[in-house]
């Protein structure tokens, strides 16, 4: 492909607070060190991540009506990111993301979580012109839009919104590692085309039908592990990224693998892109 990939993301932002600390037992009080804020979740970071890329993005998300919104919104679009949300009368969506000593990261939320829905009026049928999508949203009418691309990608942590779709799925993203990301046996090879399901440190397998037809490593970090915020959002984004500019799926997890290791040597979930 000599032209830039073009890549859709629908899914969710929050206004994060990252800091470093232990969130306290009941009754404690605790002090968090290092505190800055940014738009963060689930799909602004994977549209971030695929403008870092190259990536010509669109983000399709939901925003509230508060000043962190205006924030949020301006601070994607700098990036270089089509942002394309629906307003609702409600503050955005806060996440407290605090990283404790080995990295790994504990999130509260706070509010009402947002998503773009097929009725919101945000140019949906430029889904067709995109190479790839990466879906992470809680409308199953939305997902069925989606299926005009050219490749469907999707989180397993939304199986539920996939199964009442009932769309096919080229490429289902999931962690082992995560019981919120388990999905059915008899969904693969027939509504999940193929599954990338991640291992963290230990890699991760490919399913193509329901068979494991491969494996992979897990990329070289670049530095010492920070913090885990973010990293399963641009393994996904840079493995849509490759499948948007045709690699094969090997190729694909690949690249997803090269984010996720760049990613967790930084805190937050904008600090740490990966870019060719």
């Amino acid at each position: 492909m000599t032209r830039r990939p073009r890549v859709a993301i629908v899914g969710h932002v929050e206004w994060a607070t990252h800091a470093r600390g232990t969130f306290p037992a009941p009754g404690e009080i605790t002090s968090l060190d290092d505190a800055f804020d940014e738009p963060a979740g689930g799909g602004a970071v994977a549209a971030a991540q695929a403008a870092a890329l190259g990536a010509e993005t669109l983000f399709f998300t939901a925003v509230g009506n508060d000043e962190a919104s205006t924030r949020a919104l301006t601070m994607l679009n700098a990036r270089g990111i089509e942002v394309r949300a629906a307003r609702r009368d409600l503050p955005l969506t806060r996440a407290l993301s605090v990283t404790g000593v080995v990295g790994d990261r504990a999130i509260a939320l706070t509010g009402v979580p947002m998503g773009p829905e097929l009725s919101d009026a945000l140019g949906w049928e430029d889904v067709a012109a995109m190479d790839a999508v990466y879906f992470t949203g809680r409308d199953p009418a939305s997902l069925v839009a989606c299926r005009v691309a050219r490749t469907l990608v999707a989180t397993a942590r939304r199986w539920p919104v996939i199964a009442r779709s009932g769309v096919d799925i080229d490429v289902l993203v999931a962690s082992a590692n995560d019981p919120d990301e388990q999905i059915p046996d008899d969904v693969l090879g027939h509504q999940i085309r193929a599954l990338a399901r991640t291992r963290g440190a230990a890699g991760g397998d490919i399913f193509e039908g329901a068979r494991r037809t491969g494996t992979w490593g897990a990329a070289p970090r670049p530095g010492p592990e920070v913090d885990s915020y973010g990293c399963g959002d641009v393994f996904a984004a840079g493995l849509t990224v490759a499948l948007a500019r045709g690699d094969e799926l090997v190729d694909a997890v690949a690249l997803g693998a090269r984010c996720g290791a760049q990613m967790i040597t930084e805190r937050g979930g904008l600090r740490g892109l990966y870019g060719l």
